[in-house]
């Protein structure tokens, strides 16, 4: 059973969010591109501050002025993440970037989060033969996501929202909310000028 086929590359139908071969051979040469500069980044040492905001910089898609992520991090491809300035992601993030991952500016990212673009077909002999997808994550400006937090494929989290430690956010969430639980629900809106700590 395939899908339709049409002239497009494996990797143009990937960042199409439609369905494509993961073991293509031009995108097994991006993973090993994007595996050598991880291989590189997380043996960095942060003592040498210009090495690894280089070797940051040349794994991931854009990063901003004053943004850091702490060894070690994970991705498939590197080249689909953005991340704004300012933002910080603590240690352990794994961002599965079959999809493009947009992370805004302000951003305070905790440990062993994951941002998760990666689908799977239902019909299990699409599976079978090795057919993917995904859908792209956005995290907007000034969201806290909590330590072992979750975003699904697809999802958006608006400006200034905060995800509890531990939630698995697999729908869209608005801005200025607080959002805890599996899966992850909203419980309160943030009010402007709150001085409460989570």
């Amino acid at each position: 059973m395939n899908p339709d086929v049409d002239n497009r590359t494996m990797r143009e139908r990937m960042l199409a969010g439609d369905l494509y071969l993961a073991d293509d051979p031009e995108l097994g040469e991006h993973l090993l591109r994007a595996a050598d500069l991880m291989e590189a980044y997380n043996g960095s040492s942060a003592r040498d501050p210009q090495l690894r905001q280089r070797l940051l910089e040349e794994l991931l898609g854009a990063v901003g002025e004053g943004t850091v992520i702490r060894p070690p991090l994970r991705v498939d491809y590197g080249s689909h993440i953005r991340i704004g300035a300012r933002s910080f992601a603590n240690f352990g993030l794994v961002a599965l970037d079959v999809a493009s991952i947009t992370i805004g500016d302000d951003v305070q990212i905790g440990s062993n989060v994951q941002l998760m673009t990666p689908t799977h077909p239902v019909d299990p002999e699409l599976r079978r033969a090795k057919w993917e997808a995904a859908r792209p994550i956005v995290i907007g400006d000034n969201v806290w996501l909590g330590s072992g937090a979750i975003v699904l494929a697809g999802v958006t989290i608006g400006e200034n929202t905060v995800v509890g430690a531990g939630a698995v956010v697999t729908r869209d969430l608005p801005a200025n909310v607080v959002a805890v639980g599996n899966p992850a629900r909203v419980i309160r809106t943030i009010e402007p000028g709150s001085t409460e700590a989570r």
